[in-house]
């Protein structure tokens, strides 16, 4: 699973997702809110959180679709 930052700055962009509410890996992040100039700020401020850039290949709708598509991607590159 995740690690708390990940979570808070994933969350800070879902404005359909209430607090008391659990996030799911496979939530539909669109449904929960996240639309296109949210996937652009969540990119910025997970590379800056993490101290990453994402490279071309991981910037696709797919890995923005679901929790557990974008920490997978993350997780790989903040381990490489």
């Amino acid at each position: 699973m995740w690690d708390k930052q990940f979570e808070e700055t994933l969350r800070h962009h879902l404005p359909f997702l209430p607090s008391s509410q659990e996030l799911l890996p496979d939530a539909d992040l669109r449904d929960l809110g996240l639309d296109s100039l949210g996937t652009v700020e969540l990119l910025a401020a997970l590379e800056s959180a993490y101290g990453i850039r994402f490279v071309d290949d991981a910037l696709s709708l797919e890995n923005f679709s679901r929790p557990d598509a974008l920490w997978s991607v993350l997780s790989r590159r903040t381990a490489a």
